[in-house]
């Protein structure tokens, strides 16, 4: 009996150790967007296609961001699942990373087609 109940704070602290810790993410690692439907992300989804139909010149439309995840970095990237229709009217899937700068500025880092 005495050794059970010597036992048993020996196992809760193990319990408290090992038990998953929920907290911000890390700088460097991604964390997924909770709510990607926030006119923000949109906003950031639309810059990075107007950003790419500048460099590409290939006339996609965007029509919304349908993933997303952060990363913390010297200020924050994104890199968004975007669903964006091309010049003849057909959607499709597209993955962006777009910098954005503590000091309001942005950066398109990439732009490619999502497979």
């Amino acid at each position: 009996m005495k050794t059970s109940l010597l036992l048993l704070p020996v196992a809760a602290v193990l319990c408290a150790i090992t038990a998953p810790i929920k907290s911000s993410p890390l700088p460097g690692g991604w964390a997924p967007i909770p709510d990607i439907d926030k006119p923000e992300i949109q906003e950031l989804g639309q810059w990075a296609v107007a950003e790419h139909v500048k460099q590409a010149k290939d006339g996609l439309k965007f029509t919304k961001v349908v993933k997303g995840e952060v990363q913390v970095v010297a200020g924050f990237n994104y890199r968004l699942d975007i669903h964006a229709k091309n010049s003849d009217g057909v959607d499709g899937a597209y993955r962006t990373v777009v910098w954005e700068l503590p000091t309001n500025g942005r950066r398109l880092i990439s732009f490619t087609k999502a497979n």
